[in-house]
C-alpha cells in the first residue's frame, strides 16, 4: 500500500541514546532538557529568534490567539486543513472567509479589506503547501487597520522568503510537527513569536496559565511537548538534508512527467520550496475521481487535500461563498510524496495518472 505520505523514522540507535538519557535523569515533561535543546537547535536551523514548542499544531494556533488576546473576528482562508478554522471557533473567534488566488491557493490580499468590520481583530492566512503568502501586502493591510497577523505555517518548515525565514513575518507564526509532516516530533508544534514581551506569556499559557508557583495570571491549558517527542525532533534535525534532497527528487519527477497534463501550484517567486506536498489540479472533479479510483484499485492512496472548502462547514456561519476555494477543493489531489518512495512505485503512480487523462 502506498499512502499520500509515510512517516520518516530516523536512526533508531540515536533515538535510543536520547531515551537512555531521559531514563537516567527521570525528566519526561515540563520543559525538560531535550525540549530546551530542541528549541535552541530549531531557532538556529530555521533562523528565528523565539520558538516555543507545544503538543501539536492546533494547540499552537490556539495559544497564538490567546497570547494576542483575540476574541471577536478574524479574516482567514477557506482553503486549509480544518484546524485553521476549528481553532478559531473553539476559542470564540468568528472566522470570516476571504477567497483564495486560484493559482497560488493562498488567501488573496485583494479580498481582505472589504471584509474588515469594527469586530475584526486579526488576519489568519496560511502558507498553503509551504507556498509563501504575499506577506508584505498582508502586513500593510494589518498595519493600516491595526490588526494582528497569525500565520498558519504548518506546511512551511524551512521555507525562506527573500533570504530569511518566512516564519519571521506576522505577529506569530505556528508550525505543526505531526508525524505526517516534513519535520516531525511524532506529535508536536511550535509558535514563532517576534515580540519579546509575548514569549513569557505564551510559555505560561501552555502550562495551565501558571506563571510561577504562586501566580496564575491567565486562563491557560496543558500544551507542553514531552521529552520523548523532543528526542524524535533532535534525531530528525540531523537527517533533514537527506530528507529534503530525496523529497525534491520525487517532486521534480512528478513535475517533469505530469507538467501540462495537470496543473501545478504557482510558487511565490521570492520563496524557497520545501517539497512538503505535491498537489495537482485536474480539469474537473469527474476527472479527479476517475484518477483517484484507478490509483485506489492499485492500493495507492492520494488525498483530496484540502476538501471540502471550509466555508461549507456546517458548524460555522459563513456569509462569504468563496468560489475559487470551492472550485479548487473539488479538483485538487495530493500525490504520494515521501523520501522513501521508490522510483518504480512513483512511475507506477505517474503511469496510472497519465492513463486516465
Amino acid at each position: 500500500m502506498i499512502n499520500v505520505t509515510k512517516t520518516h523514522l530516523p536512526d533508531k540507535d540515536k533515538y535510543k541514546a536520547y531515551v537512555d538519557e531521559i531514563y537516567a535523569n527521570g525528566w519526561v515533561t515540563n520543559n525538560g532538557p531535550l525540549v530546551r535543546k530542541l528549541e535552541q537547535r530549531l531557532a538556529a536551523y530555521l533562523g528565528v529568534k523565539h520558538i516555543v514548542l507545544v503538543a501539536n499544531g492546533t494547540a499552537a494556533l490556539e495559544i497564538a490567539y490567546r497570547t494576542l488576546g483575540l476574541s471577536k473576528e478574524a479574516i482567514t482562508t477557506p482553503f486549509s486543513f480544518v484546524a485553521t478554522t476549528s481553532s478559531l471557533v473553539t476559542n470564540g473567534i468568528k472566522p470570516v472567509f476571504a477567497d483564495i488566488d486560484p493559482d497560488t491557493f493562498n488567501l488573496n490580499p485583494d479580498n481582505i479589506e472589504a471584509l474588515i468590520t469594527p469586530d475584526t481583530q486579526a488576519i489568519v492566512p496560511v502558507h498553503v503547501f509551504g507556498n509563501a503568502c504575499e506577506v508584505e501586502r498582508i502586513g500593510k493591510i494589518a498595519d493600516q487597520y491595526g490588526l494582528k497577523v497569525v500565520y498558519d505555517a504548518a506546511h512551511a518548515f524551512g521555507v525562506n522568503y527573500k533570504g530569511e525565514s518566512i516564519l519571521n513575518y506576522g505577529d506569530i507564526s505556528t508550525l505543526s510537527f505531526h508525524a505526517t509532516k516534513l519535520f516531525h516530533t511524532i506529535e508536536g508544534g511550535a509558535l514563532i513569536i517576534n515580540d519579546d514581551s509575548l514569549v513569557e506569556k505564551a510559555r505560561y499559557l501552555i502550562n495551565f496559565g501558571i506563571k510561577n508557583p504562586e501566580s496564575i495570571p491567565e486562563l491557560g491549558t496543558n500544551a507542553k511537548m514531552n521529552e520523548f517527542e523532543a528526542a524524535m525532533g533532535l534525531c530528525m534535525l540531523d537527517e533533514m538534508d537527506v530528507i529534503n534532497k530525496k523529497r525534491q527528487e520525487v517532486y521534480d519527477l512528478y513535475k517533469k512527467e505530469l507538467y501540462g497534463i495537470v496543473k501545478f501550484q504557482k510558487q511565490n517567486e521570492y520563496d524557497t520550496q520545501n517539497y512538503s506536498y505535491c498537489p495537482v489540479v485536474f480539469k474537473s472533479e469527474e476527472e479527479l475521481l476517475k484518477v483517484q479510483k484507478a490509483l485506489n484499485e492499485k492500493e495507492i492512496f492520494p488525498r483530496r487535500y484540502f476538501y471540502p472548502s471550509l466555508d461549507t462547514l456546517e458548524y460555522i456561519e459563513a456569509k462569504q461563498k468563496c468560489e475559487n476555494s470551492r472550485d479548487i477543493s473539488k479538483r485538487i489531489l495530493c500525490l504520494p510524496l515521501y523520501s522513501e518512495l521508490a522510483y518504480k512505485d512513483q512511475m507506477a503512480i505517474i503511469k496510472t495518472v497519465k492513463g486516465q487523462l
